[in-house]
């Protein structure tokens, strides 16, 4: 998953190393060098405003899965957060809050979809992180060349309202599963898609982004 972390001071840092760790793709970006320069070579670093819309961009947001707005300023985190939902259309925003008489300001009209307090532990912006996808591998079975991956549908998901046959599923791909209100079964071709439904696909030539873009 593609993270970007905007402020390398003390959260931004330890943010970037344990997000890296648990295997995500990490960018930082800061305006101060010295800072970009501590975090070493393990992720990309970007020099610049992260209130200005083409720092964002050249950093990556177009194709950031989440957005971690850690600055030390309260107004900085909020531009932030808005460029980054309502421009580039990021999909997760987490925003950390300095003062608490400003924490009535971070919410979804400023593009923020979790907010978190200067003192939160950083277990709950791994715990965010890790649940931001709606695709995901779960088994690679090396043995037999094929993996199982998981994706949800959602209100605004390609696949939601249309039938299996619809769909333009990958060579080597099979629906295996679809888990509709708790229930598990195995879809025909006139099966369709709900908001909601769980749907495990077995493959053995997709990726989990070719999975991504025929459901979501």
């Amino acid at each position: 998953m593609k993270i970007l972390i905007v402020g390398a001071g003390r959260l931004g840092e330890q943010a970037a190393h344990l997000l890296a760790a648990t295997g995500h793709d990490v960018t930082v970006i800061d305006r101060d060098q010295r800072r970009l320069d501590r975090l070493g070579s393990a992720y990309r670093l970007v020099r610049g405003d992260a209130c200005e819309p083409p720092v964002l961009e050249a950093a990556g947001a177009l194709r950031t899965h989440l957005l971690l707005a850690a600055t030390g300023e309260d107004e900085d985190n909020l531009v932030i957060s808005l460029l980054a939902k309502r421009q580039f259309g990021v999909r997760r925003i987490l925003a950390r809050v300095n003062d608490e008489d400003n924490a009535w300001l971070f919410t979804a009209r400023w593009g923020v979809d979790v907010a978190l307090p200067a003192a939160a532990p950083l277990v709950s912006l791994i715990e965010e992180a890790a649940g931001v996808t709606d695709t995901v591998g779960l088994v690679r079975l090396a043995a037999a060349g094929v993996e199982l991956i998981e994706t949800r549908i959602g209100d605004s998901s390609a696949a939601a309202g249309k039938q299996l046959a619809e769909l333009l599923v990958p060579a080597g791909t099979v629906v295996a599963t679809v888990v509709h209100n708790g229930q598990p079964m195995v879809p025909g071709a006139d099966y369709r898609f709900h908001p909601g439904d769980t749907v495990l696909v077995v493959t053995s030539t997709a990726t989990d982004s070719d999975i991504h873009k025929v459901f979501q």
